[in-house]
């Protein structure tokens, strides 16, 4: 809240007055954006286990949107491994297929954005064109970001040349990071073999995106529902494309901004770009609804989920398995 001290009283009147009918459908399209990465999950997962099943997946979505909130984002990752791994996916498959899915999801965010900023060129420039060096570096940013975490995914030429730079390192320091060193070397390989045995269906890859481009339109588009038919300054209401167009270039921009789990970062870009479009209370009341939707909504179905999960374990004994995939926590890098 310190991020917006100065309309604090335009915000919460703008709260006031949303209608239980929005905030409902603000939950419904949370909602269906996790089922949608469920299915996302599963459709990689199937490749390693046939009997994976849908509702497995999206499981998984909200058992990682609860660890996401309650760890800061550090302990989704490790939640989603210690998941498939319960259900037959070995550790190195599991390591592997997260860091896949989570490459896939940001190249759609970036190729998202592109897409909507591109059909809407004249609106965004207009608004925008004040800000293009800034939104240039953002891009660039983000391209940077994306190659890397792909290549770090799939490259093995990439993987070699870690590999040799971390051995100057090593040899600099004595040793010192031996220990390191291998446990990176390790993860790189299982990377290596989940990137073939994932990535080998092009089919496959690019359902997967479509999937992610798609699920991007429910977030992207809770927006929506607080400023339609609303006319902004003299202007127009925004149309569906145009908030897409202006919450994907937020929500990519604000992920270059170092901050756990994009808290408060997320809200300073996306109340900075709407602001001028529809005031600052309305911009921040949404950028908070956003929120809520976005993180607050998945969490709460997510901490129903472990409750779940967690009455059944002291009703049912917990595997050999589930143990070994338990200890297997402490050994994970993200």
């Amino acid at each position: 809240m310190y991020t917006f001290r100065d309309s604090a009283g335009p915000i919460l009147e703008q709260l006031t007055k949303t209608s239980p009918a929005v905030v409902i459908g603000i939950c419904l399209m949370a909602a269906v954006y996790q089922i949608i990465e469920g299915i996302i999950t599963t459709v990689l997962a199937k490749q390693y286990r046939s009997s994976f099943a849908y509702k497995n997946g999206i499981t998984n979505a909200f058992l990682c949107s609860f660890y996401r909130v309650a760890t800061l984002g550090s302990g989704s990752g490790v939640a989603a491994i210690i998941y498939l791994g319960e259900h037959g996916i070995e550790y190195g498959g599991g390591f592997g297929l997260y860091m896949i899915q989570y490459a896939l999801h940001k190249i759609s965010i970036a190729l998202f954005s592109a897409i909507f900023f591109v059909m809407n060129w004249e609106f965004m420039r207009n608004w925008f064109g004040d800000y293009a060096g800034l939104l240039a570096g953002g891009y660039a940013v983000t391209l940077v970001i994306t190659i890397g975490l792909f290549l770090f995914c799939c490259s093995k030429k990439f993987h070699r040349l870690i590999f040799r730079l971390l051995d100057i390192v090593n040899q600099k320091f004595h040793g010192r990071f031996e220990i390191m060193e291998a446990e990176i070397k390790r993860q790189c390989m299982m990377l290596e073999d989940a990137s073939k045995h994932l990535l080998k269906n092009k089919k496959t890859t690019t359902g997967v995106i479509l999937l992610c481009l798609l699920k991007c339109c429910f977030w992207y588009g809770i927006p929506y529902l607080l400023f339609r038919g609303v006319q902004f300054q003299g202007n127009p209401a925004l149309s569906l494309s145009q908030v897409f167009a202006i919450t994907s270039l937020s929500v990519m921009l604000a992920a270059v901004i170092p901050s756990p789990a994009g808290i408060g970062s997320t809200e300073f870009v996306f109340t900075t770009l709407f602001a001028g479009i529809v005031g600052t209370g309305m911009a921040g009341s949404a950028s908070l609804l956003y929120r809520f939707g976005t993180f607050v909504f998945p969490f709460l179905v997510g901490t129903v989920v472990v409750l779940i999960r967690h009455f059944r374990r002291k009703k049912y004994p917990v595997t050999a398995y589930e143990k070994i995939s338990c200890n297997l926590k402490v050994n994970i890098v993200i």
